[in-house]
């Protein structure tokens, strides 16, 4: 029998931990949170002081059973929930249920799940912080009070089942403003002029830049046509060459934010599903070589410190593999000067780095092994030397204006030996010039430009957004983008969030009435306040009870002036097959579909069928646009099941010009190109 009780939240991380603990451990997982509030109730006695009436969460009465029953037979048992503030809550309502005093050293934290880590952590076991058991309590009501008081307003006036809450509306705010910015963008012309030109076959292009040191960027028609002019008379000189060298600098190591966004950018990878992956890698998977083994330190960190250890053993590790004069003389350490992260935990990086990607790859599932790639080059690269840039800035004068153009050229990769950056970086070779060259057959143009509205968030830019504002912490970023498209209140195009016209409503009426709620600067000052809980500067309820006494005066109000807010559905010319009704477009979360306006007396409903007008190449019936069960779009014939053709990529007018046939539309390197259905015709 087991002489020590290790609880931890999962099976996997606990399946790990016991391979390194041996027989006189036995570790078993309480399945995240065992007590909760009520969900039924507000589960807040505010006349007592905003005490939380907890309650043991509905389905875990075997678990709860279980885990006491476990705990009287050890001598000792150990509290090895997550290391944040959720974590220290969990372990602190476990103690309250298995009766362990929140004095007694039962608290043990795993920043990575290694041998060494998991050892030295049980050694110096420590009592309950309950100054991050506050600060998450101090969350948990404040969110429960804001979601509990505004939702019911939501429901009587605009419909059943949405949601408010502090960080969710503040978040859904920061997406409307940015759709009003787009909607009342005014669109202006504007031109820029060019030389163009070729020498020893090389192409070169330069552009204007000033006239007297006056910047000339954003010129009118008008203008244009005047510094053309000016310009035919002239000649284009070489006025100065300046040749020089620049440094690229390596990224830091990844956050739990920046770990999203570059995900999604170079993986494609949402929030949710990059945080997922994460969170296997940290609680362990089978590698062969190795057993199972917690390949990433803990994923949800704001900060980009990192161990002695890990700087050595990467410091090593690149003069082994890559040479010295790819190793960096004193270790690079980040994040020193910065005073807005909790560095409470390391930057997210490999527990071994000696476990390459691709010893890796051998056994990881295929999510698995692009980002522990990802993670494992970003942190090697933030130790390894800068990248070195031979650069060319040619100045080009005709008469009073002032061209200039520029030139690099890689002469040191150092950290792109391993992690490859943006586009930005190739190589501009130009020709050899000299000063005072006059340059021959220069053709000049005007080229047309007009300005943008500001871009659409994606995923990328929301996460940080909200990281630059301090609307949340890294680990509430992914329940509050799901919660907005769970809602409704938001939809993807292409790629893209737009707030749907149900989430703008709903925008309004909270932006009108609860205007705390929303306020940026109020949510992020929220966040320090909660910050100084933890760090044992203020008292939780009085936080609390600061925050929701206006609040609720504005609740009382609202409840009593916010009128019934009418969302008419899109009426169609499709007939309802049962009664014969015109049909109406309704939305859910798996998209929109067409439902009678008749229920509940009639509930028949439709799927809307997207036709492409191409026909099928299999029978020529028609391509039609569906979606899998994930949500993912594909195209499918009409005639499914008899016709069982299918395709990810979406089926084009444009021929095969060598067999007539039908193609696909594909994009590669942001480039958009036609290529045959037909495998026959492609391998010819």
């Amino acid at each position: 029998m087991a002489k020590y009780l290790v609880i931890v939240e999962s099976p996997a991380k606990a399946k790990t931990i016991k391979k390194y603990l041996g027989l006189n451990y036995e570790v078993v997982a309480s399945m995240g949170h065992i007590r909760d509030l009520p969900k039924s109730r507000l589960g807040v006695s505010v006349e007592d002081n905003y005490e939380p009436n907890y309650i043991n969460v509905r389905g875990k009465a075997d678990l709860i059973k279980s885990l006491k029953k476990a705990s009287k037979k050890s001598e000792k048992v150990f509290l090895a929930t997550d290391p944040d503030r959720e974590g220290e809550a969990i372990s602190w309502h476990l103690a309250y249920i298995l009766g362990i005093d929140v004095d007694d050293k039962c608290r043990v934290e795993f920043n990575e799940i290694t041998k060494t880590t998991i050892k030295n952590s049980i050694k110096n076991a420590r009592s309950i912080n309950l100054n991050l058991v506050n600060a998450q309590q101090a969350r948990r009501v404040v969110d429960r009070l804001v979601g509990y008081g505004i939702s019911p307003i939501l429901w009587k006036t605009v419909k059943p089942k949405l949601s408010a809450g502090r960080v969710q509306s503040a978040a859904l705010k920061l997406i409307c403003d940015r759709e009003n910015e787009i909607n009342s963008f005014e669109v202006k012309q504007y031109f820029t002029i060019e030389g163009s030109g070729k020498k020893n076959s090389k192409k070169y292009v330069f552009k204007l830049h000033s006239k007297h040191k006056e910047k000339l960027d954003e010129l009118t028609e008008n203008k244009v046509l005047e510094i053309l002019d000016e310009l035919s008379e002239g000649k284009y000189i070489v006025d100065e060459i300046k040749e020089g060298s620049k440094n690229k600098y390596p990224s830091p190591p990844f956050t739990t934010s920046t770990l999203q966004q570059e995900a999604y950018k170079k993986l494609n990878f949402q929030t949710k599903r990059t945080m997922s992956v994460a969170q296997s890698l940290y609680e362990g998977v089978e590698v062969k070589g190795y057993g199972v083994v917690g390949l990433i330190t803990y994923m949800r960190t704001d900060s980009v410190r990192l161990s002695a250890d890990s700087l050595n053993q990467a410091n090593e590790f690149v003069a082994k593999v890559y040479g010295d004069k790819y190793k960096l003389d004193i270790p690079r350490q980040y994040g020193k000067n910065n005073k807005n992260i909790q560095d409470a935990h390391e930057a997210i990086r490999p527990t071994n780095v000696e476990i390459t990607p691709d010893i890796a790859k051998q056994t990881l599932k295929d999510d698995q092994y692009k980002l522990y790639s990802l993670i494992w080059r970003r942190f090697l690269a933030s130790q390894m030397r800068n990248a070195v840039y031979n650069t060319m800035a040619i100045s080009i004068k005709n008469g009073d204006y002032l061209f200039k153009l520029n030139g690099s050229q890689l002469q040191f990769d150092g950290f792109l030996k391993v992690y490859e950056v943006d586009k930005d970086d190739k190589d501009l070779i130009l020709p050899a010039f000299e000063e005072g060259e006059e340059l021959k057959n220069v053709k000049v143009e005007s080229i047309e430009h007009f300005t943008q509205p500001p871009p659409r968030y994606t995923e990328a830019s929301f996460v940080k957004l909200l990281e630059e504002k301090s609307i949340g912490r890294p680990s509430t970023y992914v329940p509050t983008i799901s919660t907005l498209f769970d809602r409704m209140y938001l939809k993807r195009q292409n790629k893209q969030f737009v707030p749907t016209e149900l989430g703008i409503i709903v925008n309004d009426l909270i932006k009108n009435n609860f205007t705390e709620i929303v306020d940026i600067e109020f949510t992020a000052d929220m966040e320090k306040k909660l910050d100084g809980i933890e760090e044992g500067k203020a008292s939780w309820k009085s936080i609390v009870h600061e925050f929701y006494k206006p609040l609720k005066e504005k609740i009382d109000i609202a409840e009593n002036t916010v009128k019934k807010v009418v969302i008419e559905d899109e009426v169609t010319d499709v007939l309802c097959d049962k009664c014969g009704r015109n049909m109406v477009k309704k939305h859910s979360r798996y998209g929109v579909f067409l439902a009678c306006p008749g229920y509940p007396e009639c509930k028949n409903t439709k799927s809307i069928i997207q036709k492409l007008n191409i026909p099928c190449p299999k029978c020529g019936g028609e391509i039609n646009v569906r979606k899998s069960k994930k949500g993912k779009v594909f195209y499918g014939c009409s005639k499914y099941p008899e016709c069982d053709f299918i395709s990810w990529n979406e089926p084009s007018n444009v021929k095969c010009p060598k067999c007539g046939g039908i193609t696909v539309k594909k994009i590669k390197r942001k480039q958009e190109f036609y290529e045959c259905i037909d495998q026959d015709c492609k391998d010819k």
